[in-house]
């Protein structure tokens, strides 16, 4: 079922969705060569309990999962679309790769949910235009959101960045709803066609996160459970905000 959050709970996750903001920025200035990547999950807790919230995808079971998830963050390396998994083996940064650092933040009961993916170094020029172009597509999914547009619609926006680029758009994964858990209805797909899909009415709260790949589209799902790779081993680019739905379009709650 789709929900409606108060004007109440709308604040709550404006007072989030700032902190998370914060946070993913203190992350991103760390990003550097021979970085641990477990360097970034201990400042994320270490920065989350400081601001007295909690995290939303530690021990979080989504549907499915053989397992909940270990980690505060998922850290995304090259091929590794998301829900990389930061605290379980040493991977350390280097020159010339990317990095996605997605976020779950609980704030007074409240979850808001974003992510960025960051250059380590000097990276090459076609896979600069990717984390460009993939977040230029969360920002015009965005810009079609108001109150009474479908899902669709943002699909549409989002998809029509991806195939002029000719990238591989991935089809299994989508945005969704948020707030009250870290999955929610509605399901907000990645592509689709414009007027169709679920309605989108005033006062509901979705996350929009484009997932472009260099290559195919194909995905498979590592041998921990929670890592998604593309197929041909290529990078991959995710960028994602928590906005909620107006009468005049969509405001950003994560930023």
């Amino acid at each position: 079922m789709i929900s409606i959050k108060s004007k109440e709970e709308i604040a709550i996750l404006r007072e989030g969705g700032k902190r998370h903001a914060y946070i993913l920025a203190e992350l991103a200035k760390m990003v550097s060569p021979g970085l641990d990547v477990l360097d970034l999950e201990n400042r994320a807790r270490e920065l989350i309990k400081d601001g007295g919230d909690t995290s939303a995808f530690l021990g979080y079971k989504p549907y499915g999962a053989k397992r909940p998830y270990p980690a505060t963050l998922c850290v995304s390396i090259n091929d590794e679309v998301v829900h990389g998994i930061p605290n379980e083996e040493k991977k350390l940064l280097q020159e010339g790769d990317i990095v996605s650092i997605d976020l779950g933040l609980v704030h007074k009961g409240m979850i808001t949910d974003s992510a960025i993916t960051v250059p380590v170094g000097k990276i090459k020029p076609e896979i600069d235009k990717l984390l460009k172009v993939t977040e230029e597509a969360l920002y015009a999914g965005i810009k079609v959101v108001k109150d009474g547009c479908k899902t669709g619609d943002i699909g549409e926006a989002v998809s029509r960045l991806a195939y002029a680029n000719k990238y591989g758009l991935v089809e299994e994964l989508s945005g969704h709803g948020v707030g009250y858990s870290v999955h929610e209805d509605p399901y907000i797909p990645n592509y689709g066609f414009k007027g169709q899909g679920d309605v989108l009415k005033s006062g509901m709260v979705i996350a929009i996160e484009p997932m472009f790949n260099l290559g195919s589209k194909n995905i498979y799902l590592d041998k921990d459970g929670y890592t998604f790779k593309t197929r041909d081993g290529k990078p991959s680019a995710h960028f994602e905000h928590t906005v909620v739905v107006t009468k005049s379009g969509a405001e950003i709650l994560t930023k």
